[in-house]
């Protein structure tokens, strides 16, 4: 899954479990469905956990226009007083996947095809960007 800075769902890739996740990063970057604005003007920048930590990971990620920030094995995030912080790094993605969880469909999967749990998982982020807009519209 990726998600823009506020937990917006942009792409979702369904594949099978024993697939490592670097693997999944070219597939997930093809399905963004919004096109993003000019790297040249606007920088765009993508955060990556350690899975991704390697070259062909962080050459698709500048294949497509983003900068990807890796946090290497051993670095740990630092305030302005030097202290570590215990802030977590991809907490917009799990609160993503959470609330897709609150759909039954999606949390049991009825689907045994993946094309079929695909266009689930996509009517539920739909879902979500709809009540976003209508929250803040309201």
């Amino acid at each position: 899954m990726l998600t823009e800075a506020d937990g917006g769902p942009i792409s979702i890739v369904v594949k099978a479990a024993n697939v490592h996740d670097s693997l999944l990063l070219q597939d997930a970057l093809e399905a963004v469905i919004v096109k993003p604005p000019n790297p040249s003007v606007h920088p765009q920048n993508l955060c990556l956990d350690k899975a991704f930590d390697g070259a062909p990971s962080e050459a698709t990620a500048r294949v497509y226009g983003y900068e990807p920030h890796i946090r290497r094995i051993g670095e740990e995030k630092k305030d302005k007083r030097g202290r570590r912080t215990k802030k977590a790094r991809r907490y917009v993605v799990e609160r993503t996947i959470g609330w897709l969880n609150r759909c039954r469909g999606i949390l049991i999967r009825y689907e045994k095809k993946a094309e079929n749990f695909l266009g689930v998982v996509q009517l539920a982020c739909a879902l979500l960007w709809y009540r976003r807009c209508h929250r803040l519209a309201t």
